[in-house]
């Protein structure tokens, strides 16, 4: 999330960069230097800038270890490097997003942690785990309802300029029993969040259950997500999962990026992007793709990540960068 200062000038590099400050505004008019320091106090910026991680949050707040599912990037929480300081494969941190994780701390550009099971999803109450100290919240398959005040916190965090990172499973995927499952958490959230609840994202889940599927990217050599940082993305994998309504007449920066087969257009979209006010969302119809086979004993988990008949791994992490404004 950018933050902009009126008074840069005021605050020293090290402060900003403890701050989690990415942008500035110019600073006041000073007295002419010379080139040599010119060059010396541009050089020092870049330098700063480049260190600046950006800053990604995975949830764990909402029973996304339930049943089966072990949607998380390591069992340290709230920081993955508390198990393995310096990962290297997926086996490093235990969880079935930990390749996930794993990849995105390997760049050296993002900082992790993870909002542990008990706690409450917030913004702008000054906790360490707010969500006005990230750039980027993944919510993987929630399966416990969001209350009002957290439905509220992620609106208010997308709206001020954070990334939203939305994963979906198949209808009736209520992994607790608690008669909550993730399509219907997801569409609650769009429509009674305290924010805004007339589809603020251009987009809803459908409530299906599609057995398996490779869906396709569209063809669009620009877009940072489907042609990023960590690849091309040509499609994705559908093992029991579900696929999304754009409604652009509510939103038109709603995108659909990946269809399920025979789909395109406002119907069968399995991977979605789209804003809201300074902020960027990103949704996908399916857990299976962000599933790396890893995790804790006692799950039966599969790898899709690696999956050939998709490229989730760049799609995964793309969107992640894409979000984060990396």
């Amino acid at each position: 999330m950018t933050i902009r200062i009126r008074a840069a000038a005021a605050l020293s590099g090290a402060a900003l960069l403890a701050a989690g400050l990415t942008t500035l505004a110019p600073a006041a008019t000073a007295a002419p230097t010379s080139n040599a320091a010119t060059s010396t106090a541009t050089a020092t910026t870049a330098t700063a800038a480049a260190a600046t991680p950006h800053r990604v949050l995975f949830d764990n707040s909402k029973a996304e270890t339930a049943g089966n599912a072990d949607w998380i990037i390591s069992t340290s929480q709230p920081d993955p490097l508390a198990q393995n300081p310096a990962p290297t494969t997926d086996k490093s941190w235990t969880g079935a997003l930990s390749a996930w994780g794993v990849a995105l701390q390997k760049t050296g550009q993002y900082s992790l942690k993870t909002l542990p099971a008990g706690s409450t999803i917030t913004y702008g109450t000054g906790g360490a785990l707010d969500l006005a100290n990230f750039d980027t919240f993944v919510l993987p398959e929630p399966n416990i309802r969001l209350s009002a005040s957290e439905k509220t916190a992620v609106m208010r965090f997308v709206q001020n300029g954070g990334g939203l990172f939305l994963v979906s499973d198949h209808v009736n995927s209520d992994r607790n029993n608690d008669g909550w499952d993730s399509p219907k958490i997801i569409n609650d959230l769009l429509t009674s969040n305290g924010v805004n609840n007339n589809d603020p994202f251009g987009f809803s889940v459908d409530l299906l259950n599609i057995t398996t599927d490779n869906p396709r990217a569209i063809n669009d050599a620009t877009d940072p997500v489907l042609h990023g940082p960590f690849g091309t993305v040509t499609g994705s994998i559908l093992r029991n999962g579900t696929t999304f309504t754009l409604k652009p007449a509510d939103n038109p920066s709603v995108k659909g990026l990946v269809y399920r087969t025979g789909s395109s257009g406002n119907t069968g979209a399995f991977f979605v992007t789209s804003t809201f006010g300074s902020g960027r969302v990103a949704v996908w119809g399916d857990s299976s793709p962000i599933d790396d086979g890893t995790g804790q004993s006692g799950n039966t988990l599969f790898n899709g990540w690696d999956d050939p008949a998709g490229t989730d791994a760049a799609l995964a992490l793309n969107a992640t960068a894409w979000l984060s404004k990396a």
